[in-house]
C-alpha cells in the first residue's frame, strides 16, 4: 500500500504539470497511412500488416469484427457510449484497466478498439502497456518479434514495431518481453515523449491504453496522468465491492467513463 499512496502523490504532481517534452516531427512514429486526408480504404505504407485467420480470432473470442457473433452489437454499444463521452470532452486518449488480473480488461480493449475502427471516422491506435505481462498479441495469435520494450530501451524505429492486424484503421503498438520496472518505464521521460507523439500526431485517432491492474501494481495510476480517461473493467462474482472503493479513492483524481460488467452469464448483457 506504500507503493500505491507514493503513486498516488506522483499521479496528482504529474497531472500538476503543464509542460511537455518537445519533439521533432518524425522523430517517434512513422504510421502514416498513404491517405492523409480521410480514414475510409487506408493502406499502410511504413507499418506491417498481418493476415488473421477469422477462425483464430473466434477462438480467441475476439468478437467485435465479426457479422454473426451477437456479442458484437454489445461492443458497438459499449464503443457509441464511449465515443459519445471522448467527442463532448474533447478526449482521444483511454486506458483500459481493471482491479485485478483475470477479470478480462485485455480482451474488453482489444474488442473495443475493433468496434471503433468501424466507425469510419476514425483511426484507432492499440497500445500494449501491461508491460509485466504483455498479452494483446496473443488474441491475434501473432508472436511480434518487437515490442514497446524494444523502442523504450534499445531506440528500435517504430515503424518497425507497429502492426495492422489486417483490420482497416486499426493499428497495434505491441508487447512483448516482460519489463519488470515497469512503472518507472511508464513515467519516463521517453514514455511521456512517446505517449504526446502518440496522442496528438493524428487528429481522427483514438489511443487505447491496455493498462495492468490497479490493485496489483501502481503501473495505471503512475500513467494515469497521462491519459483522458479511464474504462474499468469488473468481472461478475470477482470483483469485490471493496475492490471498487480501493479503486474509487485511488482514481478519484481521474476521469473514469464507465465501468464494464464482464463476464455476465445472462442473455440480457449490457456493458454499463
Amino acid at each position: 500500500m506504500e507503493r500505491i499512496k507514493k503513486a498516488i502523490e506522483r499521479a496528482r504532481n504529474e497531472r500538476n504539470r503543464t509542460d511537455s517534452p518537445s519533439m521533432d516531427d518524425d522523430s517517434v512514429v512513422s504510421e502514416k497511412p498513404a491517405m492523409s486526408t480521410s480514414t475510409e480504404n487506408i493502406k499502410y505504407t511504413q507499418t506491417r500488416t498481418i493476415h488473421i485467420d477469422p477462425e483464430i480470432l473466434k477462438k480467441n473470442r475476439v468478437i467485435s469484427h465479426s457479422s454473426e457473433n451477437y456479442d458484437r452489437d454489445t461492443f458497438r454499444l459499449l464503443r457509441t457510449q464511449v465515443l459519445q463521452k471522448m467527442r463532448s470532452n474533447d478526449w482521444n486518449a483511454l486506458a483500459v484497466t481493471s482491479a485485478r488480473s483475470g477479470e478480462g480488461k485485455s480482451l474488453v480493449a482489444v474488442n473495443l478498439a475493433i468496434a471503433l475502427a468501424m466507425e469510419v471516422n476514425q483511426t484507432v491506435l492499440l497500445v500494449d502497456l501491461d508491460m509485466r505481462r504483455p498479452s494483446i498479441h496473443k488474441y491475434f495469435d501473432y508472436v511480434p518479434d518487437k515490442g514497446i520494450s524494444d523502442f523504450l530501451l534499445h531506440d528500435t524505429p517504430m515503424q518497425d514495431i507497429l502492426i495492422n492486424p489486417g483490420i482497416e484503421r486499426m493499428v497495434i503498438l505491441p508487447g512483448r518481453e516482460p519489463i519488470f520496472n515497469s512503472s518507472e518505464m511508464l513515467s519516463s521521460p521517453k514514455m511521456v515523449a512517446l505517449v504526446e507523439e502518440l496522442k496528438t500526431r493524428y487528429p481522427s485517432r483514438i489511443v487505447i491504453f491496455d493498462l495492468p491492474p490497479l490493485l496489483a501494481t501502481d503501473d495505471a495510476l503512475a500513467f494515469s496522468p497521462y491519459v483522458d480517461s479511464i474504462l474499468l473493467v469488473a468481472e461478475e462474482g470477482k470483483t469485490s465491492k471493496e475492490d471498487l472503493k480501493q479503486i474509487k479513492n485511488i482514481l478519484k483524481d481521474s476521469n473514469i467513463i464507465g465501468t464494464v460488467l464482464n463476464k455476465v452469464e445472462t442473455s440480457s448483457r449490457d456493458p454499463y
